[in-house]
């Protein structure tokens, strides 16, 4: 049985390998449908599958339009958490997230580890977990907490140091670090991640990219607090 209890309102880092430590994202593709999969699968009403859903979606935006706001929605799109972080490299990711209903998390973490997993078993043609056993999760008790763990997992590429290799390695990559940089510079209307709670508490986004580097570094020289940082 889980150690940590999920509490609405309450925010918990997330994160998870691949089994034996294997690749999770082969290629680019893979990483677009598993961010994809963490927009699709982040609500209450079960979708079947990303495809269905498209398909779901496409003909209500057909229906409303030929037949106005008469026509009832197909999904109730109640979120189940909100994104503060994220981060994904080849074979991990990390995630802040926020619990908005009960049991948000545990629904979430399902729908997008089983739905990714049959996708890319189906892909590649293989069977089994393709994530090290149930993800890792740690309750955020601190404001404190939550702002350098915000460095942390915004920048989690630096601290494995994959900045070093340039373009001798493939990009798969991908992180909120762009959305919180880009923050009230008119690129922020669509992102992904709800930032207020972090970037409220700074003068504006380049104090905050000062204060994320600057942990890092303290981070990154300092075992003890690494290791704090994902205790389990």
């Amino acid at each position: 049985m889980r150690k940590v209890k999920f509490v609405n309102g309450e925010y918990y880092h997330i994160y998870n390998r691949g089994v034996d430590k294997r690749t999770i994202f082969e290629c680019q593709k893979d990483l677009d449908r598993f961010f994809l999969s963490m927009k699709e699968f982040n609500i209450l009403a079960p979708i079947g599958s990303i495809y269905e859903n498209f398909l779901a979606k496409a003909r209500e935006k057909k229906q409303t339009k030929k037949f106005g706001n008469s026509v009832p929605k197909l999904l109730k799109e109640d979120e189940l958490v909100g994104f503060i972080c994220y981060n994904l490299l080849p074979n991990h990711y990390h995630f802040i997230l926020q619990q908005l209903i009960d049991r948000g998390i545990t629904k979430f973490m399902h729908k997008l580890s089983l739905g990714y997993t049959n996708h890319f078993n189906k892909i590649y043609k293989r069977s089994g977990s393709l994530f090290q056993g149930e993800y890792k999760a740690i309750h955020i008790d601190s404001n404190e907490y939550l702002l350098h763990l915000s460095a942390y997992v915004n920048l989690n590429d630096r601290v494995h140091n994959l900045e070093k290799f340039g373009n001798s390695v493939p990009k798969l990559l991908k992180s909120s670090w762009d959305e919180y940089i880009d923050y009230g510079n008119g690129k922020n209307e669509k992102s992904f991640c709800k930032k207020d709670i972090i970037l409220d508490q700074f003068g504006s986004s380049l104090d905050y990219k000062k204060f994320a580097e600057d942990s890092l570094k303290i981070i990154k020289e300092n075992k003890e607090i690494k290791k704090h940082l994902l205790e389990c």
